[in-house]
């Protein structure tokens, strides 16, 4: 038994991974994949992932193709933005307030909500180290956040992130402060800037 050339193209387009949605866009059934996953042709990675034997996996991408409403926040946006050299051990994601997340996916990662409206302020596409785009906040965003959910988060990592940031030739501290106030965490901002500049 051998993977279907059309199906087969497009895991290798993609990365090495395919998705239940993707092969059934395709015109394959799910009962195909089961089978090849039987044949040891595929490995099945996560809820309705699938990988091709042996290869790495991305673990950021699979858990993105597993919902549209994910937006990698806090500590695996600190990552993702190149602001922190360690990969998190759990990876944190943002949705919308009214969506709700299959149990395998929060499960799988530290889930945080926002109000629909401000889901997607920041929201940008980045790559992986795998080299697969996802959606993650930039930087601002992510300060931000890591504000709003201070009692969350390590105090370290949030001085630490702030501390970067002022280094950082890319900062936009307009931008900082337009987030700032939409996500009501000028105050603090402020207190924490005052004394890191």
């Amino acid at each position: 038994m051998v993977i279907n050339s059309r199906l087969y193209d497009e895991i290798k387009k993609n990365n090495n991974v395919i998705t239940t949605s993707q092969v059934l866009q395709l015109g394959f059934s799910k009962t195909l994949l089961t089978n090849y996953v039987h044949a040891g042709l595929l490995e099945r990675c996560g809820h309705g992932v699938y990988t091709l034997p042996g290869g790495l996996i991305d673990d950021m991408y699979g858990l993105m193709l597993r919902s549209s409403k994910i937006i990698f926040s806090h500590d695996s946006a600190l990552f993702l933005n190149g602001q922190s050299e360690r990969t998190p051990f759990r990876h944190t994601v943002t949705i919308p307030s009214d969506s709700v997340l299959p149990t395998s996916i929060k499960k799988a990662c530290t889930c945080f909500y926002i109000k629909p409206e401000l889901h997607a302020l920041g929201m940008v596409l980045i790559k992986t180290t795998f080299g697969n785009t996802v959606r993650s906040y930039n930087m601002e965003r992510t300060i931000c956040d890591l504000l709003r959910s201070r009692t969350r988060c390590d105090e370290e990592t949030i001085i630490s992130a702030l501390k970067n940031y002022v280094a950082s030739k890319n900062k936009n501290l307009n931008l900082l402060a337009e987030y700032a106030k939409s996500l009501r965490v000028d105050k603090k901002l402020k207190q924490y800037m005052e004394v890191l500049l």
